[in-house]
């Protein structure tokens, strides 16, 4: 199987829904101000690669890639959109829970099972179309569920794999040559101020 381009993925900032517990799905929830620092924390990251950046089509990926980016020009596409979790979309997790028990026994194997929603295998076909488009690195914002795609999908997993995958807001998850790590800001600045102390030295 070919390597994918070094993939630079961020998921959106926290958002007000975030915090209630409610799916997002298709509809959006604007920034908490943590989600706001959470992008800027990302600008930070990512200030010095320099690749082609893309943004999902929802508002709060947007809000995020306008922080994060800087200024620089960006591409949305849709298919970074996040799973629809159909009938499901603006409820609570902790209600569903409760109503649906037979669905939510795994983490992640209940948004293949929302009523009227978008299928892991659907998921999984627009992230590898996306992918295959790529001429070389890029940043990308986007969202939980679809962010673990596209690293599964960069790993070179089975889908049955996705499960195993995290995912952090406010932190870069780099995969490159079908190995990842997440860059946060604070490994960022320990790393600048151990540079110092060298050059100072």
């Amino acid at each position: 199987m070919t390597l994918c381009p070094d993939l630079y993925l961020m998921r959106h900032g926290q958002t007000f829904w975030n915090v209630e517990g409610r799916l997002q799905g298709r509809l959006n929830s604007d920034l908490t101000p943590t989600g706001r620092q959470q992008a800027a924390d990302l600008a930070a990251i990512i200030r010095s690669i320099d690749a082609p950046c893309f943004s999902s089509p929802q508002g709060r990926a947007l809000e995020t890639a306008r922080i994060a980016f800087e200024g620089r020009e960006f591409r949305v596409d849709s298919r970074l959109a996040e799973i629809d979790v159909g009938e499901f979309t603006g409820m609570r997790l902790a209600d569903l829970r409760q109503s649906h028990p037979a669905i939510f026994i795994n983490d992640l194997d209940w948004y293949d099972q929302t009523p009227s929603g978008e299928h892991f295998t659907e998921l999984h076909a627009r992230c590898r179309d996306f992918l295959a488009d790529l001429n070389g690195p890029a940043l990308i914002v986007t969202h939980g569920v679809t962010l673990r795609m596209l690293h599964l999908l960069a790993m070179g997993w089975p889908l049955s794999r996705l499960g195993e995958l995290t995912v952090e807001q406010g932190a870069l998850h780099v995969i490159r040559e079908r190995s990842h790590q997440i860059w946060r800001k604070t490994c960022l600045q320990r790393s600048r101020g151990l540079d110092s102390v060298k050059n100072a030295g």
